[in-house]
């Protein structure tokens, strides 16, 4: 077994993606030191699992560790920047917004570096409830260092995440938000959408007739508004940009339903994407 690149972790916030961390670093490397920051409710809950060494209700409190990852909501992340207090601790993130978060990290003292992560395992349901220590095999987990700060920082974060079973990639904080407007903020507002739409359509008589097609296009519909609405108040601009190029395509769409080969046209590159998408996953 490989040396673990951090030898104390503390994870704040023990939902779905920091519960997975914690399962998932006890099962990798046994011997590194997790500290679990959340409510005595849930720390009751997780202290059960044996994922955590240890526990805290307030990130003030933890001052001697390696590593620092944010598992709350963005904004809460960003306010918990500010009551860190480990000295010379790497600290990252798990949020599905970067460029806030990497602007943040500039505040910090130079003892500390801030490295932005994301990584893209999540689950339409939160909590450690459904947490599990393979959620991020063969899953992508971005870094977003700012410049050329903190390469030691990356290599160390690369190192474990790969350890735990994930394919860590490097880009821009701004790239990021960009592309994850269209690969995930997107999609999660779309089908919260088409739910909405729906079932006010439909009521819950008809719902009962649905098929498999509506429950699988709707699936991200379950997902925790409290999370998805940091979303969009910290990416507004690219998450904007992309609903525009999506209410552009349906308007089309609306406009053309008549129109001989228009759906024709929009099945065919809709269906070579997909197969892009799927390629090597099934």
């Amino acid at each position: 077994m490989s040396e673990p690149p951090f030898r104390s972790v503390a994870i704040v916030g023990l939902g779905l993606i920091g519960g997975s961390l914690a399962l998932a670093l006890r099962e990798r490397w046994p011997s590194v030191r997790v500290t679990g920051v959340d409510s005595e409710a849930v720390i009751a809950h997780v202290r059960g699992s044996g994922a955590i060494d240890r526990s805290a209700s307030d990130l003030a409190e933890v001052t001697d560790v390696d590593l620092v990852v944010l598992a709350a909501p963005v904004r809460q992340n960003l306010e918990l920047l500010g009551r860190l207090r480990a000295p010379s601790a790497v600290v990252t993130d798990v949020g599905s917004t970067k460029r806030v978060m990497v602007e943040a990290g500039r505040s910090l003292p130079e003892s500390v570096v801030f490295v932005g992560g994301h990584p893209l395992g999540g689950a339409e349901r939160g909590g450690f409830a459904f947490a599990r220590a393979n959620l991020f095999d063969r899953r992508p987990w971005i870094f977003t260092p700012d410049g050329s700060i903190g390469g030691a920082a990356v290599a160390s974060l690369t190192r474990l995440v790969e350890g735990l079973g994930a394919e860590a990639v490097t880009m821009d904080a701004d790239d990021h938000d960009r592309l994850m407007s269209f690969l995930s903020h997107l999609p999660q507002l779309t089908a919260s959408a088409l739910m909405d739409v729906v079932g006010d359509g439909a009521g819950s008589e008809g719902l009962r007739l649905a098929g498999r097609g509506l429950v699988d296009t709707t699936r991200l519909a379950s997902s925790p508004a409290n999370v998805w609405g940091d979303v969009c108040q910290t990416n507004v601009e690219p998450i904007r940009h992309a609903l525009d190029v999506l209410i552009g395509r349906l308007t089309l769409l609306r406009e053309n339903l008549d129109t001989p080969g228009a759906i024709d046209d929009l099945f065919r590159d809709a269906a070579s994407w997909r197969a892009v998408l799927m390629k090597d996953r099934e």
